[in-house]
């Protein structure tokens, strides 16, 4: 399987710059997953033929990222948004999701409300806020991928 999703992975990066034939008969392989004697028989050559042109293009696109390397950039970007995103989440979760109920006003026994509370709430706030903002970039950096 993961064998598959490399190869796909690799056809989506550098698949336009194989010819439409090696396209054609790689997609119904990958895509279509069809065997090499329905391939062969669909495009009138042999099955030996169809085995060869499709390890031809694997070496093809393997030589593109190896030259390339923009599928080992996209997992690494991929990643650290996903990372981004988890550490968010930590952030949003402890911030108490950005309120600051008791910050600044006096305790229940009377007593007055502990020192610079309203400047720490206004902190966590804005804190909550750009880890919101962050998250959100980060989750369209990821669909954009």
């Amino acid at each position: 399987m993961e064998k598959i999703v490399e190869q796909g992975l690799l056809y989506d990066f550098y698949g336009e710059l194989l010819t439409e034939h090696q396209k054609r008969i790689y997609e119904e392989a990958v895509y279509q997953d069809m065997s090499l004697s329905e391939i062969a028989e669909d495009n009138g050559i042999s099955r030996q033929g169809v085995h060869d042109l499709l390890r031809r293009c694997d070496k093809i696109l393997a030589d593109y990222e190896n030259t390339l390397h923009l599928v080992e950039k996209y997992k690494n970007i991929r990643k650290r948004a996903q990372e981004i995103r988890t550490l968010c989440g930590a952030v949003l979760t402890d911030s108490g999701a950005g309120t600051c109920a008791d910050d600044g006003k006096a305790k229940e026994d009377g007593a007055p409300a502990e020192a610079g509370g309203a400047e720490k709430c206004a902190r966590r706030t804005k804190a909550y806020e750009a880890a919101r903002r962050i998250d959100g970039l980060a989750g369209e950096i990821l669909e954009e991928l």
